[in-house]
């Protein structure tokens, strides 16, 4: 007989809200877009063991997954959610993940592969529960009370830190907000739920959300997510030139939430390019913007200015870090730009895989849609990822983007 397993996933809740607000998208508007997904983990090299040692664990946790339906609280939960449609709460009712669209194996280079092709409205649903599947499994080798005695040490000097940030704000300055981001790279599911409840009681007036919706859920507190990088890259193999597949993604988004959800992900295809297409109608539509790789001061001085262009005051508008962020660099961030705009901070791994261990780099990235392949040229060098070189020299022509230097 086999071994039954303890289930890592328990809850297609368990995801961060912008995987729902994208497939809302996607199911409303591109139902039949097929995507390509691939795994890599950056930093392979640096593990304590091969990744290719978890593969059947890694197997029969995705079978468990592919057997997970929503309950009907949870589903009663995302109704809730006022940009949230009813039809798209019946599509969730009948959803699950189909096993068929997921694929694991160990290359040549006993590196773990795993790889997801399938109608978007499936295929990209996967990616959360996999890198977090991966993390807990890679982790639960290494775990020992020394490690969880050395999390709890570092736990609470962030407590501590927030709890000096709370003192120090100004009543008259906007707010330093910080939402939880890390569900992708979680230690485990425990460890998770652990800090950020304990970081939400410490400092509530800062740690205000979680892009976890499970979490949101059961926490109280607020789901925080629009969207990523998948679908403003899935527009480069749609219905349009590539050079407006920025503008259609944005209009199809607005499209679809009419005023909710409005913080646009600016590096797809660089900041400079997203500026370009990021003209008045769409500076008054959406509320702000979101960095995710590059330098963050020239990033956020770089938007202030282009609302300035704009005649728009930049009060009004919000930026949202989430790039390798730490509690004292977000609180740079704030004090370097309250005064000229409203900030907001996503952060991932630092809060929920802060062990003393090596960090796992890992990525699960979109890299063909509808039989082309799109790519992300990243502010930061070496977080492009594509398999498709001449497509890159054209994407870079396209939108008149210097080559990397480092990939």
């Amino acid at each position: 007989m086999t071994k039954p397993i303890t289930p890592i996933i328990t809850s297609l809740l368990d995801n961060d809200l912008y995987k729902f607000t994208m497939l809302q998208a996607m199911l409303h508007q591109f139902p039949q877009t097929h995507g390509v997904y691939r795994f890599r983990c950056r930093n392979y090299q640096d593990t304590a063991y091969p990744l290719a040692d978890i593969k059947p664990a890694l197997e029969a946790q995705l079978d468990h997954l592919c057997q997970l339906s929503f309950t009907q609280d949870e589903l009663d939960y995302l109704s809730g959610l006022r940009f949230i449609r009813a039809d798209f709460v019946d599509y969730l009712e009948l959803f699950k993940l189909k096993r068929r669209h997921i694929h694991v194996s160990i290359d040549d280079k006993n590196r773990l592969n795993i790889d997801i092709e399938g109608p978007m409205i499936q295929a990209m649903f996967f990616e959360v529960f996999v890198l977090a599947i991966v993390n807990e499994l890679y982790y639960q080798q290494l775990t020992t009370p020394k490690i969880i005695e050395e999390g709890e040490r570092r736990l609470q000097q962030k407590v501590d830190l927030l709890q000096r940030y709370a003192g120090e704000q100004s009543r008259s300055m906007p707010p330093f907000i910080i939402a939880d981001f890390g569900t992708r790279r979680r230690f485990s599911k425990a460890w998770h739920t652990h800090v950020v409840e304990t970081l939400h009681k410490a400092a509530p007036s800062i740690v205000r959300g979680t892009s976890n919706v499970y979490l949101a859920k059961k926490l109280k507190i607020t789901p925080i997510g629009t969207m990523a990088h998948e679908f403003m890259q899935a527009f480069q193999a749609l219905d349009v030139r590539l050079r407006d597949s920025q503008k259609a993604a944005l209009e199809a988004w607005v499209h679809e939430y009419r005023g909710d959800l409005g913080i646009a992900l600016t590096d797809v295809v660089g900041m400079d390019a997203f500026l370009r297409d990021f003209d008045l109608y769409f500076a008054k539509l959406f509320d702000g913007l979101r960095h995710d790789s590059g330098d963050p001061y020239a990033w956020g001085d770089k938007a202030i200015n282009h609302y300035r262009q704009l005649k728009i005051d930049p009060k009004t508008k919000v930026l949202t870090f989430s790039d390798g962020l730490h509690i004292k660099k977000a609180w740079q961030l704030h004090e370097y730009f309250k005064e000229r705009i409203q900030t907001s901070f996503g952060i991932g791994t630092n809060l929920t895989n802060d062990m003393g261990l090596t960090q796992l780099n890992i990525v699960l990235k979109l890299v063909e849609c509808n039989g082309q392949p799109v790519a992300k040229l990243s502010d930061s060098p070496g977080k492009t990822m594509i398999h498709n070189d001449t497509y890159l020299a054209y994407l870079r022509q396209v939108f008149d983007i210097k080559e990397e230097q480092d990939q």
